[in-house]
This record gives structure tokens, sequence and C-alpha cells, in this order.
């Protein structure tokens, strides 16, 4: 699978909470810097396996899906777009954030409903989506299992299911726990984060991510603020 290219929201680098996420993770897509000790209760060991997928990809919040770009467009291309895109575009207030179980796995969302934010989130989507290659057969068989009618629609118009109305944002915290993990390390992740879940959040940066080869760790490579 040839590289790829998502477009996320990550907190600024010097945040707090970027800084817990990396440690939790264990891995800072930054600057590739892997992070050693448990923390929260939890050898380290344990907490690297069950958010293998999660440290992988990085800590985010999906907006425009990991995607390999289209014939004729380059890395260049996204980012002069992004640049321009983020230097028309105001910020958009997130409120406090909160620990959820989402399907099984554990993640930061809004304590509150925002549409300015799900409107953002399609903005994105759709702005972005002539630098998306087309889905291969295979990658659209694995992504196709157990969606809904509305899921397979959007997976076949935008390569990934959760867009526009399926959209929740989310921060990615553990990959899909089971019953025997789920209440411990929903425990941890309170104690870990709960301090730093007090301020206000402001989405107010698109942070491009790459994956230079299939299976290899996501690189937060450039961040363009939003402006307008």
């Amino acid at each position: 699978m040839p590289q790829r290219f998502a477009l996320y929201y990550a907190p600024d680098v010097h945040d707090a909470l970027w800084d817990r996420a990396t440690i939790w993770l264990g891995r800072d897509p930054a600057d590739s810097r892997t992070i050693e000790g448990a923390l929260a209760g939890m050898e380290r060991t344990r907490l690297l396996n069950l958010t293998q997928s999660a440290g992988r990809y990085g800590f985010h919040a999906t907006i425009k899906p990991p995607m390999a770009l289209a014939e004729g467009r380059s890395e260049d291309d996204l980012r002069a777009a992004i640049a321009t895109f983020a230097a028309a575009t105001a910020p958009v207030p997130l409120g406090r954030l909160v620990l959820a179980d989402l399907d099984g796995f554990l993640a930061l969302v809004p304590e509150a409903e925002n549409e300015a934010l799900q409107d953002f989130a399609a903005r994105v989507v759709e702005d972005f989506e002539p630098f998306r290659a087309p889905l291969d057969a295979r990658s659209r068989a694995a992504r196709a299992k157990g969606l809904s009618e509305r899921q397979l629609e959007l997976l076949d118009g935008y390569g990934y299911p959760y867009v526009f109305d399926q959209f929740r944002f989310h921060l990615t915290l553990t990959d899909r726990l089971g019953d025997s993990d789920r209440e411990e390390l929903r425990a941890a992740a309170q104690t870990w984060f709960g301090p730093v879940l007090d301020t206000e959040m402001v989405l107010d940066r698109l942070s491009l991510y790459h994956e230079p080869e299939s299976g290899l760790p996501f690189r937060r490579i450039a961040d363009f603020a939003l402006k307008g």
C-alpha cells in the first residue's frame, strides 16, 4: 500500500493534554520519541498491549481519514491546500472533554453536542476529497464488514464510513477492550487525564499526519493554525 496522509486535530505539542496522551500511548508522533515506565497503576507492557493501534496512529482526532493521494496530487499540493483552508477558517470551540466508552474503546469526547464542529468536519472531508485516491477492492472489503447501509454508502463515496452524519469527534486512547480490561483502563485513564480535563478546549489547527508505508507508525509532520 502506498504512503497515506491524514488531516487530524491534535493539541499543541506543548499542551498538557498532548504531553499526557503521548506518555499514555508510549509514543510521541511529533518526534518519534518512545516513553517507558508504569503510569496510573498500570505496567507499561500491559498498557502498550491494550493501546497498540491507538499508539501506531498517534494521539489525534480524525477529521479527514488516512488516504493515499490521488494520481497527479503531491504532498506539496496537499500542504498548500491545507494552508489555504486554514487561513480562511476560524477555530472551533470544543468545550470541556470527558472520558467516554465508544463501542468498547476509550476516548476523550466533547461534553456537549457541537453543530459547528460537525459542520467543520464535513467541510474538511468534502474540500479535501479531490486529494483522495479511490479505495482498492481489498481495502474496501476489509472496511465494509459490519457496516450499516448508510455507512457503506459513505465508505463508497468517501473511503470511510464515519463522516458527515456518522461522524463523532473523539481523541482515541485505547484499542477495543474486552470486558475484563475495560473498567481497569477506564479508572486508570480517569486518574491520568482527569487533571487536564477541566480546561475549555479549542480546535485551533489541522495537523497533517503521515504513514510512510503500510503498518508503520504515523508521524505528525505539520500543523496549520486556523486563522479565519
